[in-house]
């Protein structure tokens, strides 16, 4: 992405996440943030310094510039950015460029080769068009949290903002769908993501099941509705997940752990007795788990090709041997994150930048778009743009 350069009028979560995918790659993002800043800032504790570790997680190598775009002359100065843009992000009320004068339609006749990106709840149109869109709301409504949890828990919230993070990775891939698009064109195009379509896009499988049979998912913990076993079993130290495809692998599992009858058993030859039976098998796995220790036991499995892991918490994962010999945690000065998983052989992501301060490059950037000095100070002196001093 060396050479592309970003407009991030985007705040909280989704499109963060979505520049920073670019800006690891390599991208020029400049991070446009209103006067108060982005509100994820202040989602803390903890900080560091004046920023919440939710904001860090999510802006690293991004130039950040405080502007006041409900005024006239925040709005020229966002409209002399985009005229050396490649794309423009952003997550506004739908109609709120339009209202500024500078709607999609105003972006296109004067920026033809600009991809414009929305991200919104509900996008602009329908019954709930323009209405606000939070992660667990869009849960809630697409059915996520109602196919999640046990009889006992009833249903439960993902603990990830699983929904905003996807839409994310849905505006990135629209964006280089159009830029691709864009070198047989020559020309950019507006494209959006929804958090409410992307919710209902990753409910598989069971928009699938439902389609096919009409009834929609129960409550199954940690189980799975299409196969068994697919559950958390406890051993002698800590709870192992496992997780079984097919057929075969079951009858190499059952082997694995010395008890190859059950994969001949009628109750569990095929996948669908097993789901007949799964309280039984559940029993029957249980008691030979129940004998080992999880690592061991996870390690002999994997070895063996069969899917198994230990249910481990946030540190040891980040900890974990694999992840530090693969370089999943990255570091820059008092910096630390989680690395790009998009790994390109030769055109590699990289840390240049670690999250940026509130307006922290507005000096810097307005310069490059032909500012003077004395011209950045007076829109310093209007409030157009913020200075980078601020406090929580």
């Amino acid at each position: 992405m060396t050479g592309l350069r970003v407009i991030d009028l985007t705040r909280v979560l989704g499109g963060p996440y979505c520049t920073q995918i670019l800006a690891d790659h390599g991208a020029d993002v400049i991070k446009v943030e209103p006067p108060a800043g982005d509100e994820v800032r202040d989602w803390g504790p903890p900080f560091h310094e004046e920023d919440a570790a939710y904001f860090v997680g999510i802006n690293r190598n991004k130039r950040s510039i405080g502007l006041d775009l409900a005024s006239e002359g925040g709005r020229g100065v966002l409209m002399k950015m985009l005229e050396t843009a490649d794309v423009l992000i952003e997550n506004f009320k739908p109609g709120t460029l339009d209202k500024w004068g500078i709607g999609n339609d105003v972006l296109r006749a004067k920026f033809p080769r600009l991809v414009h990106c929305r991200i919104s709840g509900f996008g602009a149109d329908g019954p709930r068009g323009g209405n606000p869109g939070y992660d667990a709301i869009i849960q809630a409504m697409t059915g996520m949290i109602a196919a999640t949890g046990s009889p006992e828990s009833g249903p439960m919230r993902i603990g990830v903002p699983l929904v905003d993070i996807t839409t994310g990775l849905y505006a990135a891939i629209g964006i280089l769908m159009a830029l691709s698009e864009r070198q047989r064109s020559g020309l950019g195009q507006f494209l959006e993501t929804t958090l409410y379509e992307t919710g209902l896009a990753i409910m598989h499988p069971h928009t699938a099941n439902y389609f096919m049979h009409g009834k929609p998912p129960s409550l199954t913990g940690n189980e799975h509705p299409n196969l068994v076993p697919y559950a958390i079993f406890p051993t002698r130290t800590d709870n192992i997940f496992i997780g079984v495809g097919n057929d075969g692998t079951f009858r190499k599992l059952a082997k694995e752990i010395g008890k190859p009858e059950l994969g001949t058993d009628p109750r569990f030859a095929r996948n669908k007795d097993r789901i007949a039976n799964r309280d039984a098998l559940r029993a029957e796995l249980a008691a030979v788990f129940s004998q080992h220790d999880a690592e061991p036991l996870c390690n002999r499995l994997l070895a063996a090709g069969l899917p198994a892991g230990p249910v481990q918490k946030v540190d040891q994962a980040l900890n974990n041997p694999h992840t530090i010999h693969r370089g999943d945690v990255i570091e820059k000065d008092w910096y630390k994150g989680v690395a790009s998983p998009i790994r390109l052989e030769r055109t590699r992501p990289n840390l240049r930048r670690t999250p940026p301060k509130f307006s922290q490059h507005s000096a810097e950037v307005l310069g490059e778009f032909g500012y003077s000095r004395d011209e950045i100070s007076a829109l310093v002196e209007k409030g157009v743009v913020c200075g980078p001093a601020r406090k929580r």
